[in-house]
């Protein structure tokens, strides 16, 4: 196969890849009981640890009010809690509860397990050059989202 059919495979591989995350991020969505961008919340709170409201509000790209009404739908959802900062007391951190826990458990931690396992059949410099193309994958994305967001 010629290097050109090469990308033109891994371009196509890329799309559909991008359509499975797509697929199991709804399927994951109408299985917590929230909508996407709900999802995408959570999902900060879980990765990141107990966030500020106006944390969540940059990195979601919503406005405070629409994140206080996507915490508050999280919250009836019994996934996330508000606190006080310990060290701030006038601001509120977003922590995720144990049922959210037991969700990422039942919904994320397979996927997890299943793509270390997928990965497991390649060698260290294998490993090297996929973990080299998903960096530079994101680094072009994040710059055509950034160009899009410009004009």
């Amino acid at each position: 196969m010629s290097k050109e059919a090469f990308v033109e495979s891994v371009a196509q591989q890329l799309r559909l890849l991008q359509q499975s995350f797509d697929a199991f991020d709804e399927a994951a969505a109408a299985r917590l009981g929230v909508n996407r961008t709900d999802l995408r919340c959570l999902d900060l709170v879980l990765g990141k640890g107990p966030l500020s409201a106006g944390g969540l509000s940059t990195a979601l790209k919503l406005s405070p009010a629409a994140t206080t009404t996507v915490i508050d739908r999280l919250e009836r959802a019994g996934l996330v809690a508000r606190t006080r900062d310990a060290a701030n007391r006038r601001r509120v951190l977003v922590t995720a509860t144990e049922a959210a826990g037991a969700a990422e458990a039942e919904v994320y931690l397979p996927v997890g397990a299943a793509g270390a396992e997928a990965l497991r059949r390649y060698d260290e410099e294998q490993l090297a050059t996929i973990l080299d193309f998903l960096q530079v994958a994101r680094q072009v994305q994040e710059i055509q989202a950034a160009r899009l967001a410009a004009e």
